[in-house]
């Protein structure tokens, strides 16, 4: 039996993730990017990290070109660039706020945290690309605020609990 692409859609919409944005620059300096929730913590040392992404995408041909890419983890009022970047094109970048970490990947304004990753492994699956990135840098910059988190889809919102 082979499980439809709508019904493993549907499964799999009830994986709660939160909500990333990951994004690169091209070989001309040109920002990229897309919303993904396929993004893991893979080993604290070294610390890596992986995301998925879809072979068409122009943010993988960024990764490819550059080795470099950053992930933005939105905040729980971050569903506007959420769905900025989830769709295909070009202007996802047009009047949103960013400025480039350290490796010059963009980091997008209002995120909970972000992470600058230098590709160590690119694994071909499916539709998809896996990329293994080695942290070069990261950052907490908004503690208070509480994840954006994708379920069922639809956003939803965590509050952080008191200790």
């Amino acid at each position: 039996m082979t499980l439809s692409p709508d019904v493993f859609r549907d499964v799999m919409g009830r994986l709660a993730g939160g909500v990333t944005v990951v994004t690169a620059r091209d070989g001309e300096g040109v920002p990229r990017g897309f919303t993904a929730t396929a993004v893991c913590s893979v080993s604290l040392s070294p610390p890596l990290v992986l995301v998925c992404v879809a072979n068409g995408s122009q943010t993988l041909s960024a990764i490819r070109d550059t080795g470099w890419y950053a992930l933005n983890f939105l905040s729980s009022d971050g569903a506007r660039h959420s769905d900025r970047f989830a769709v295909s094109g070009e202007g996802k970048f047009d009047s949103v706020d960013w400025v480039p970490a350290p490796a010059g990947s963009p980091l997008l304004a209002g995120a909970v945290a972000w992470v600058e990753c230098e590709t160590q492994r690119a694994v071909e699956a499916g539709d998809h690309t896996i990329f293994i990135g080695r942290v070069a840098d990261g950052g907490v910059e908004r503690a208070e605020a509480g994840p954006l988190v994708h379920y069922g889809s639809a956003y939803h919102v965590l509050e952080r609990a008191d200790p």
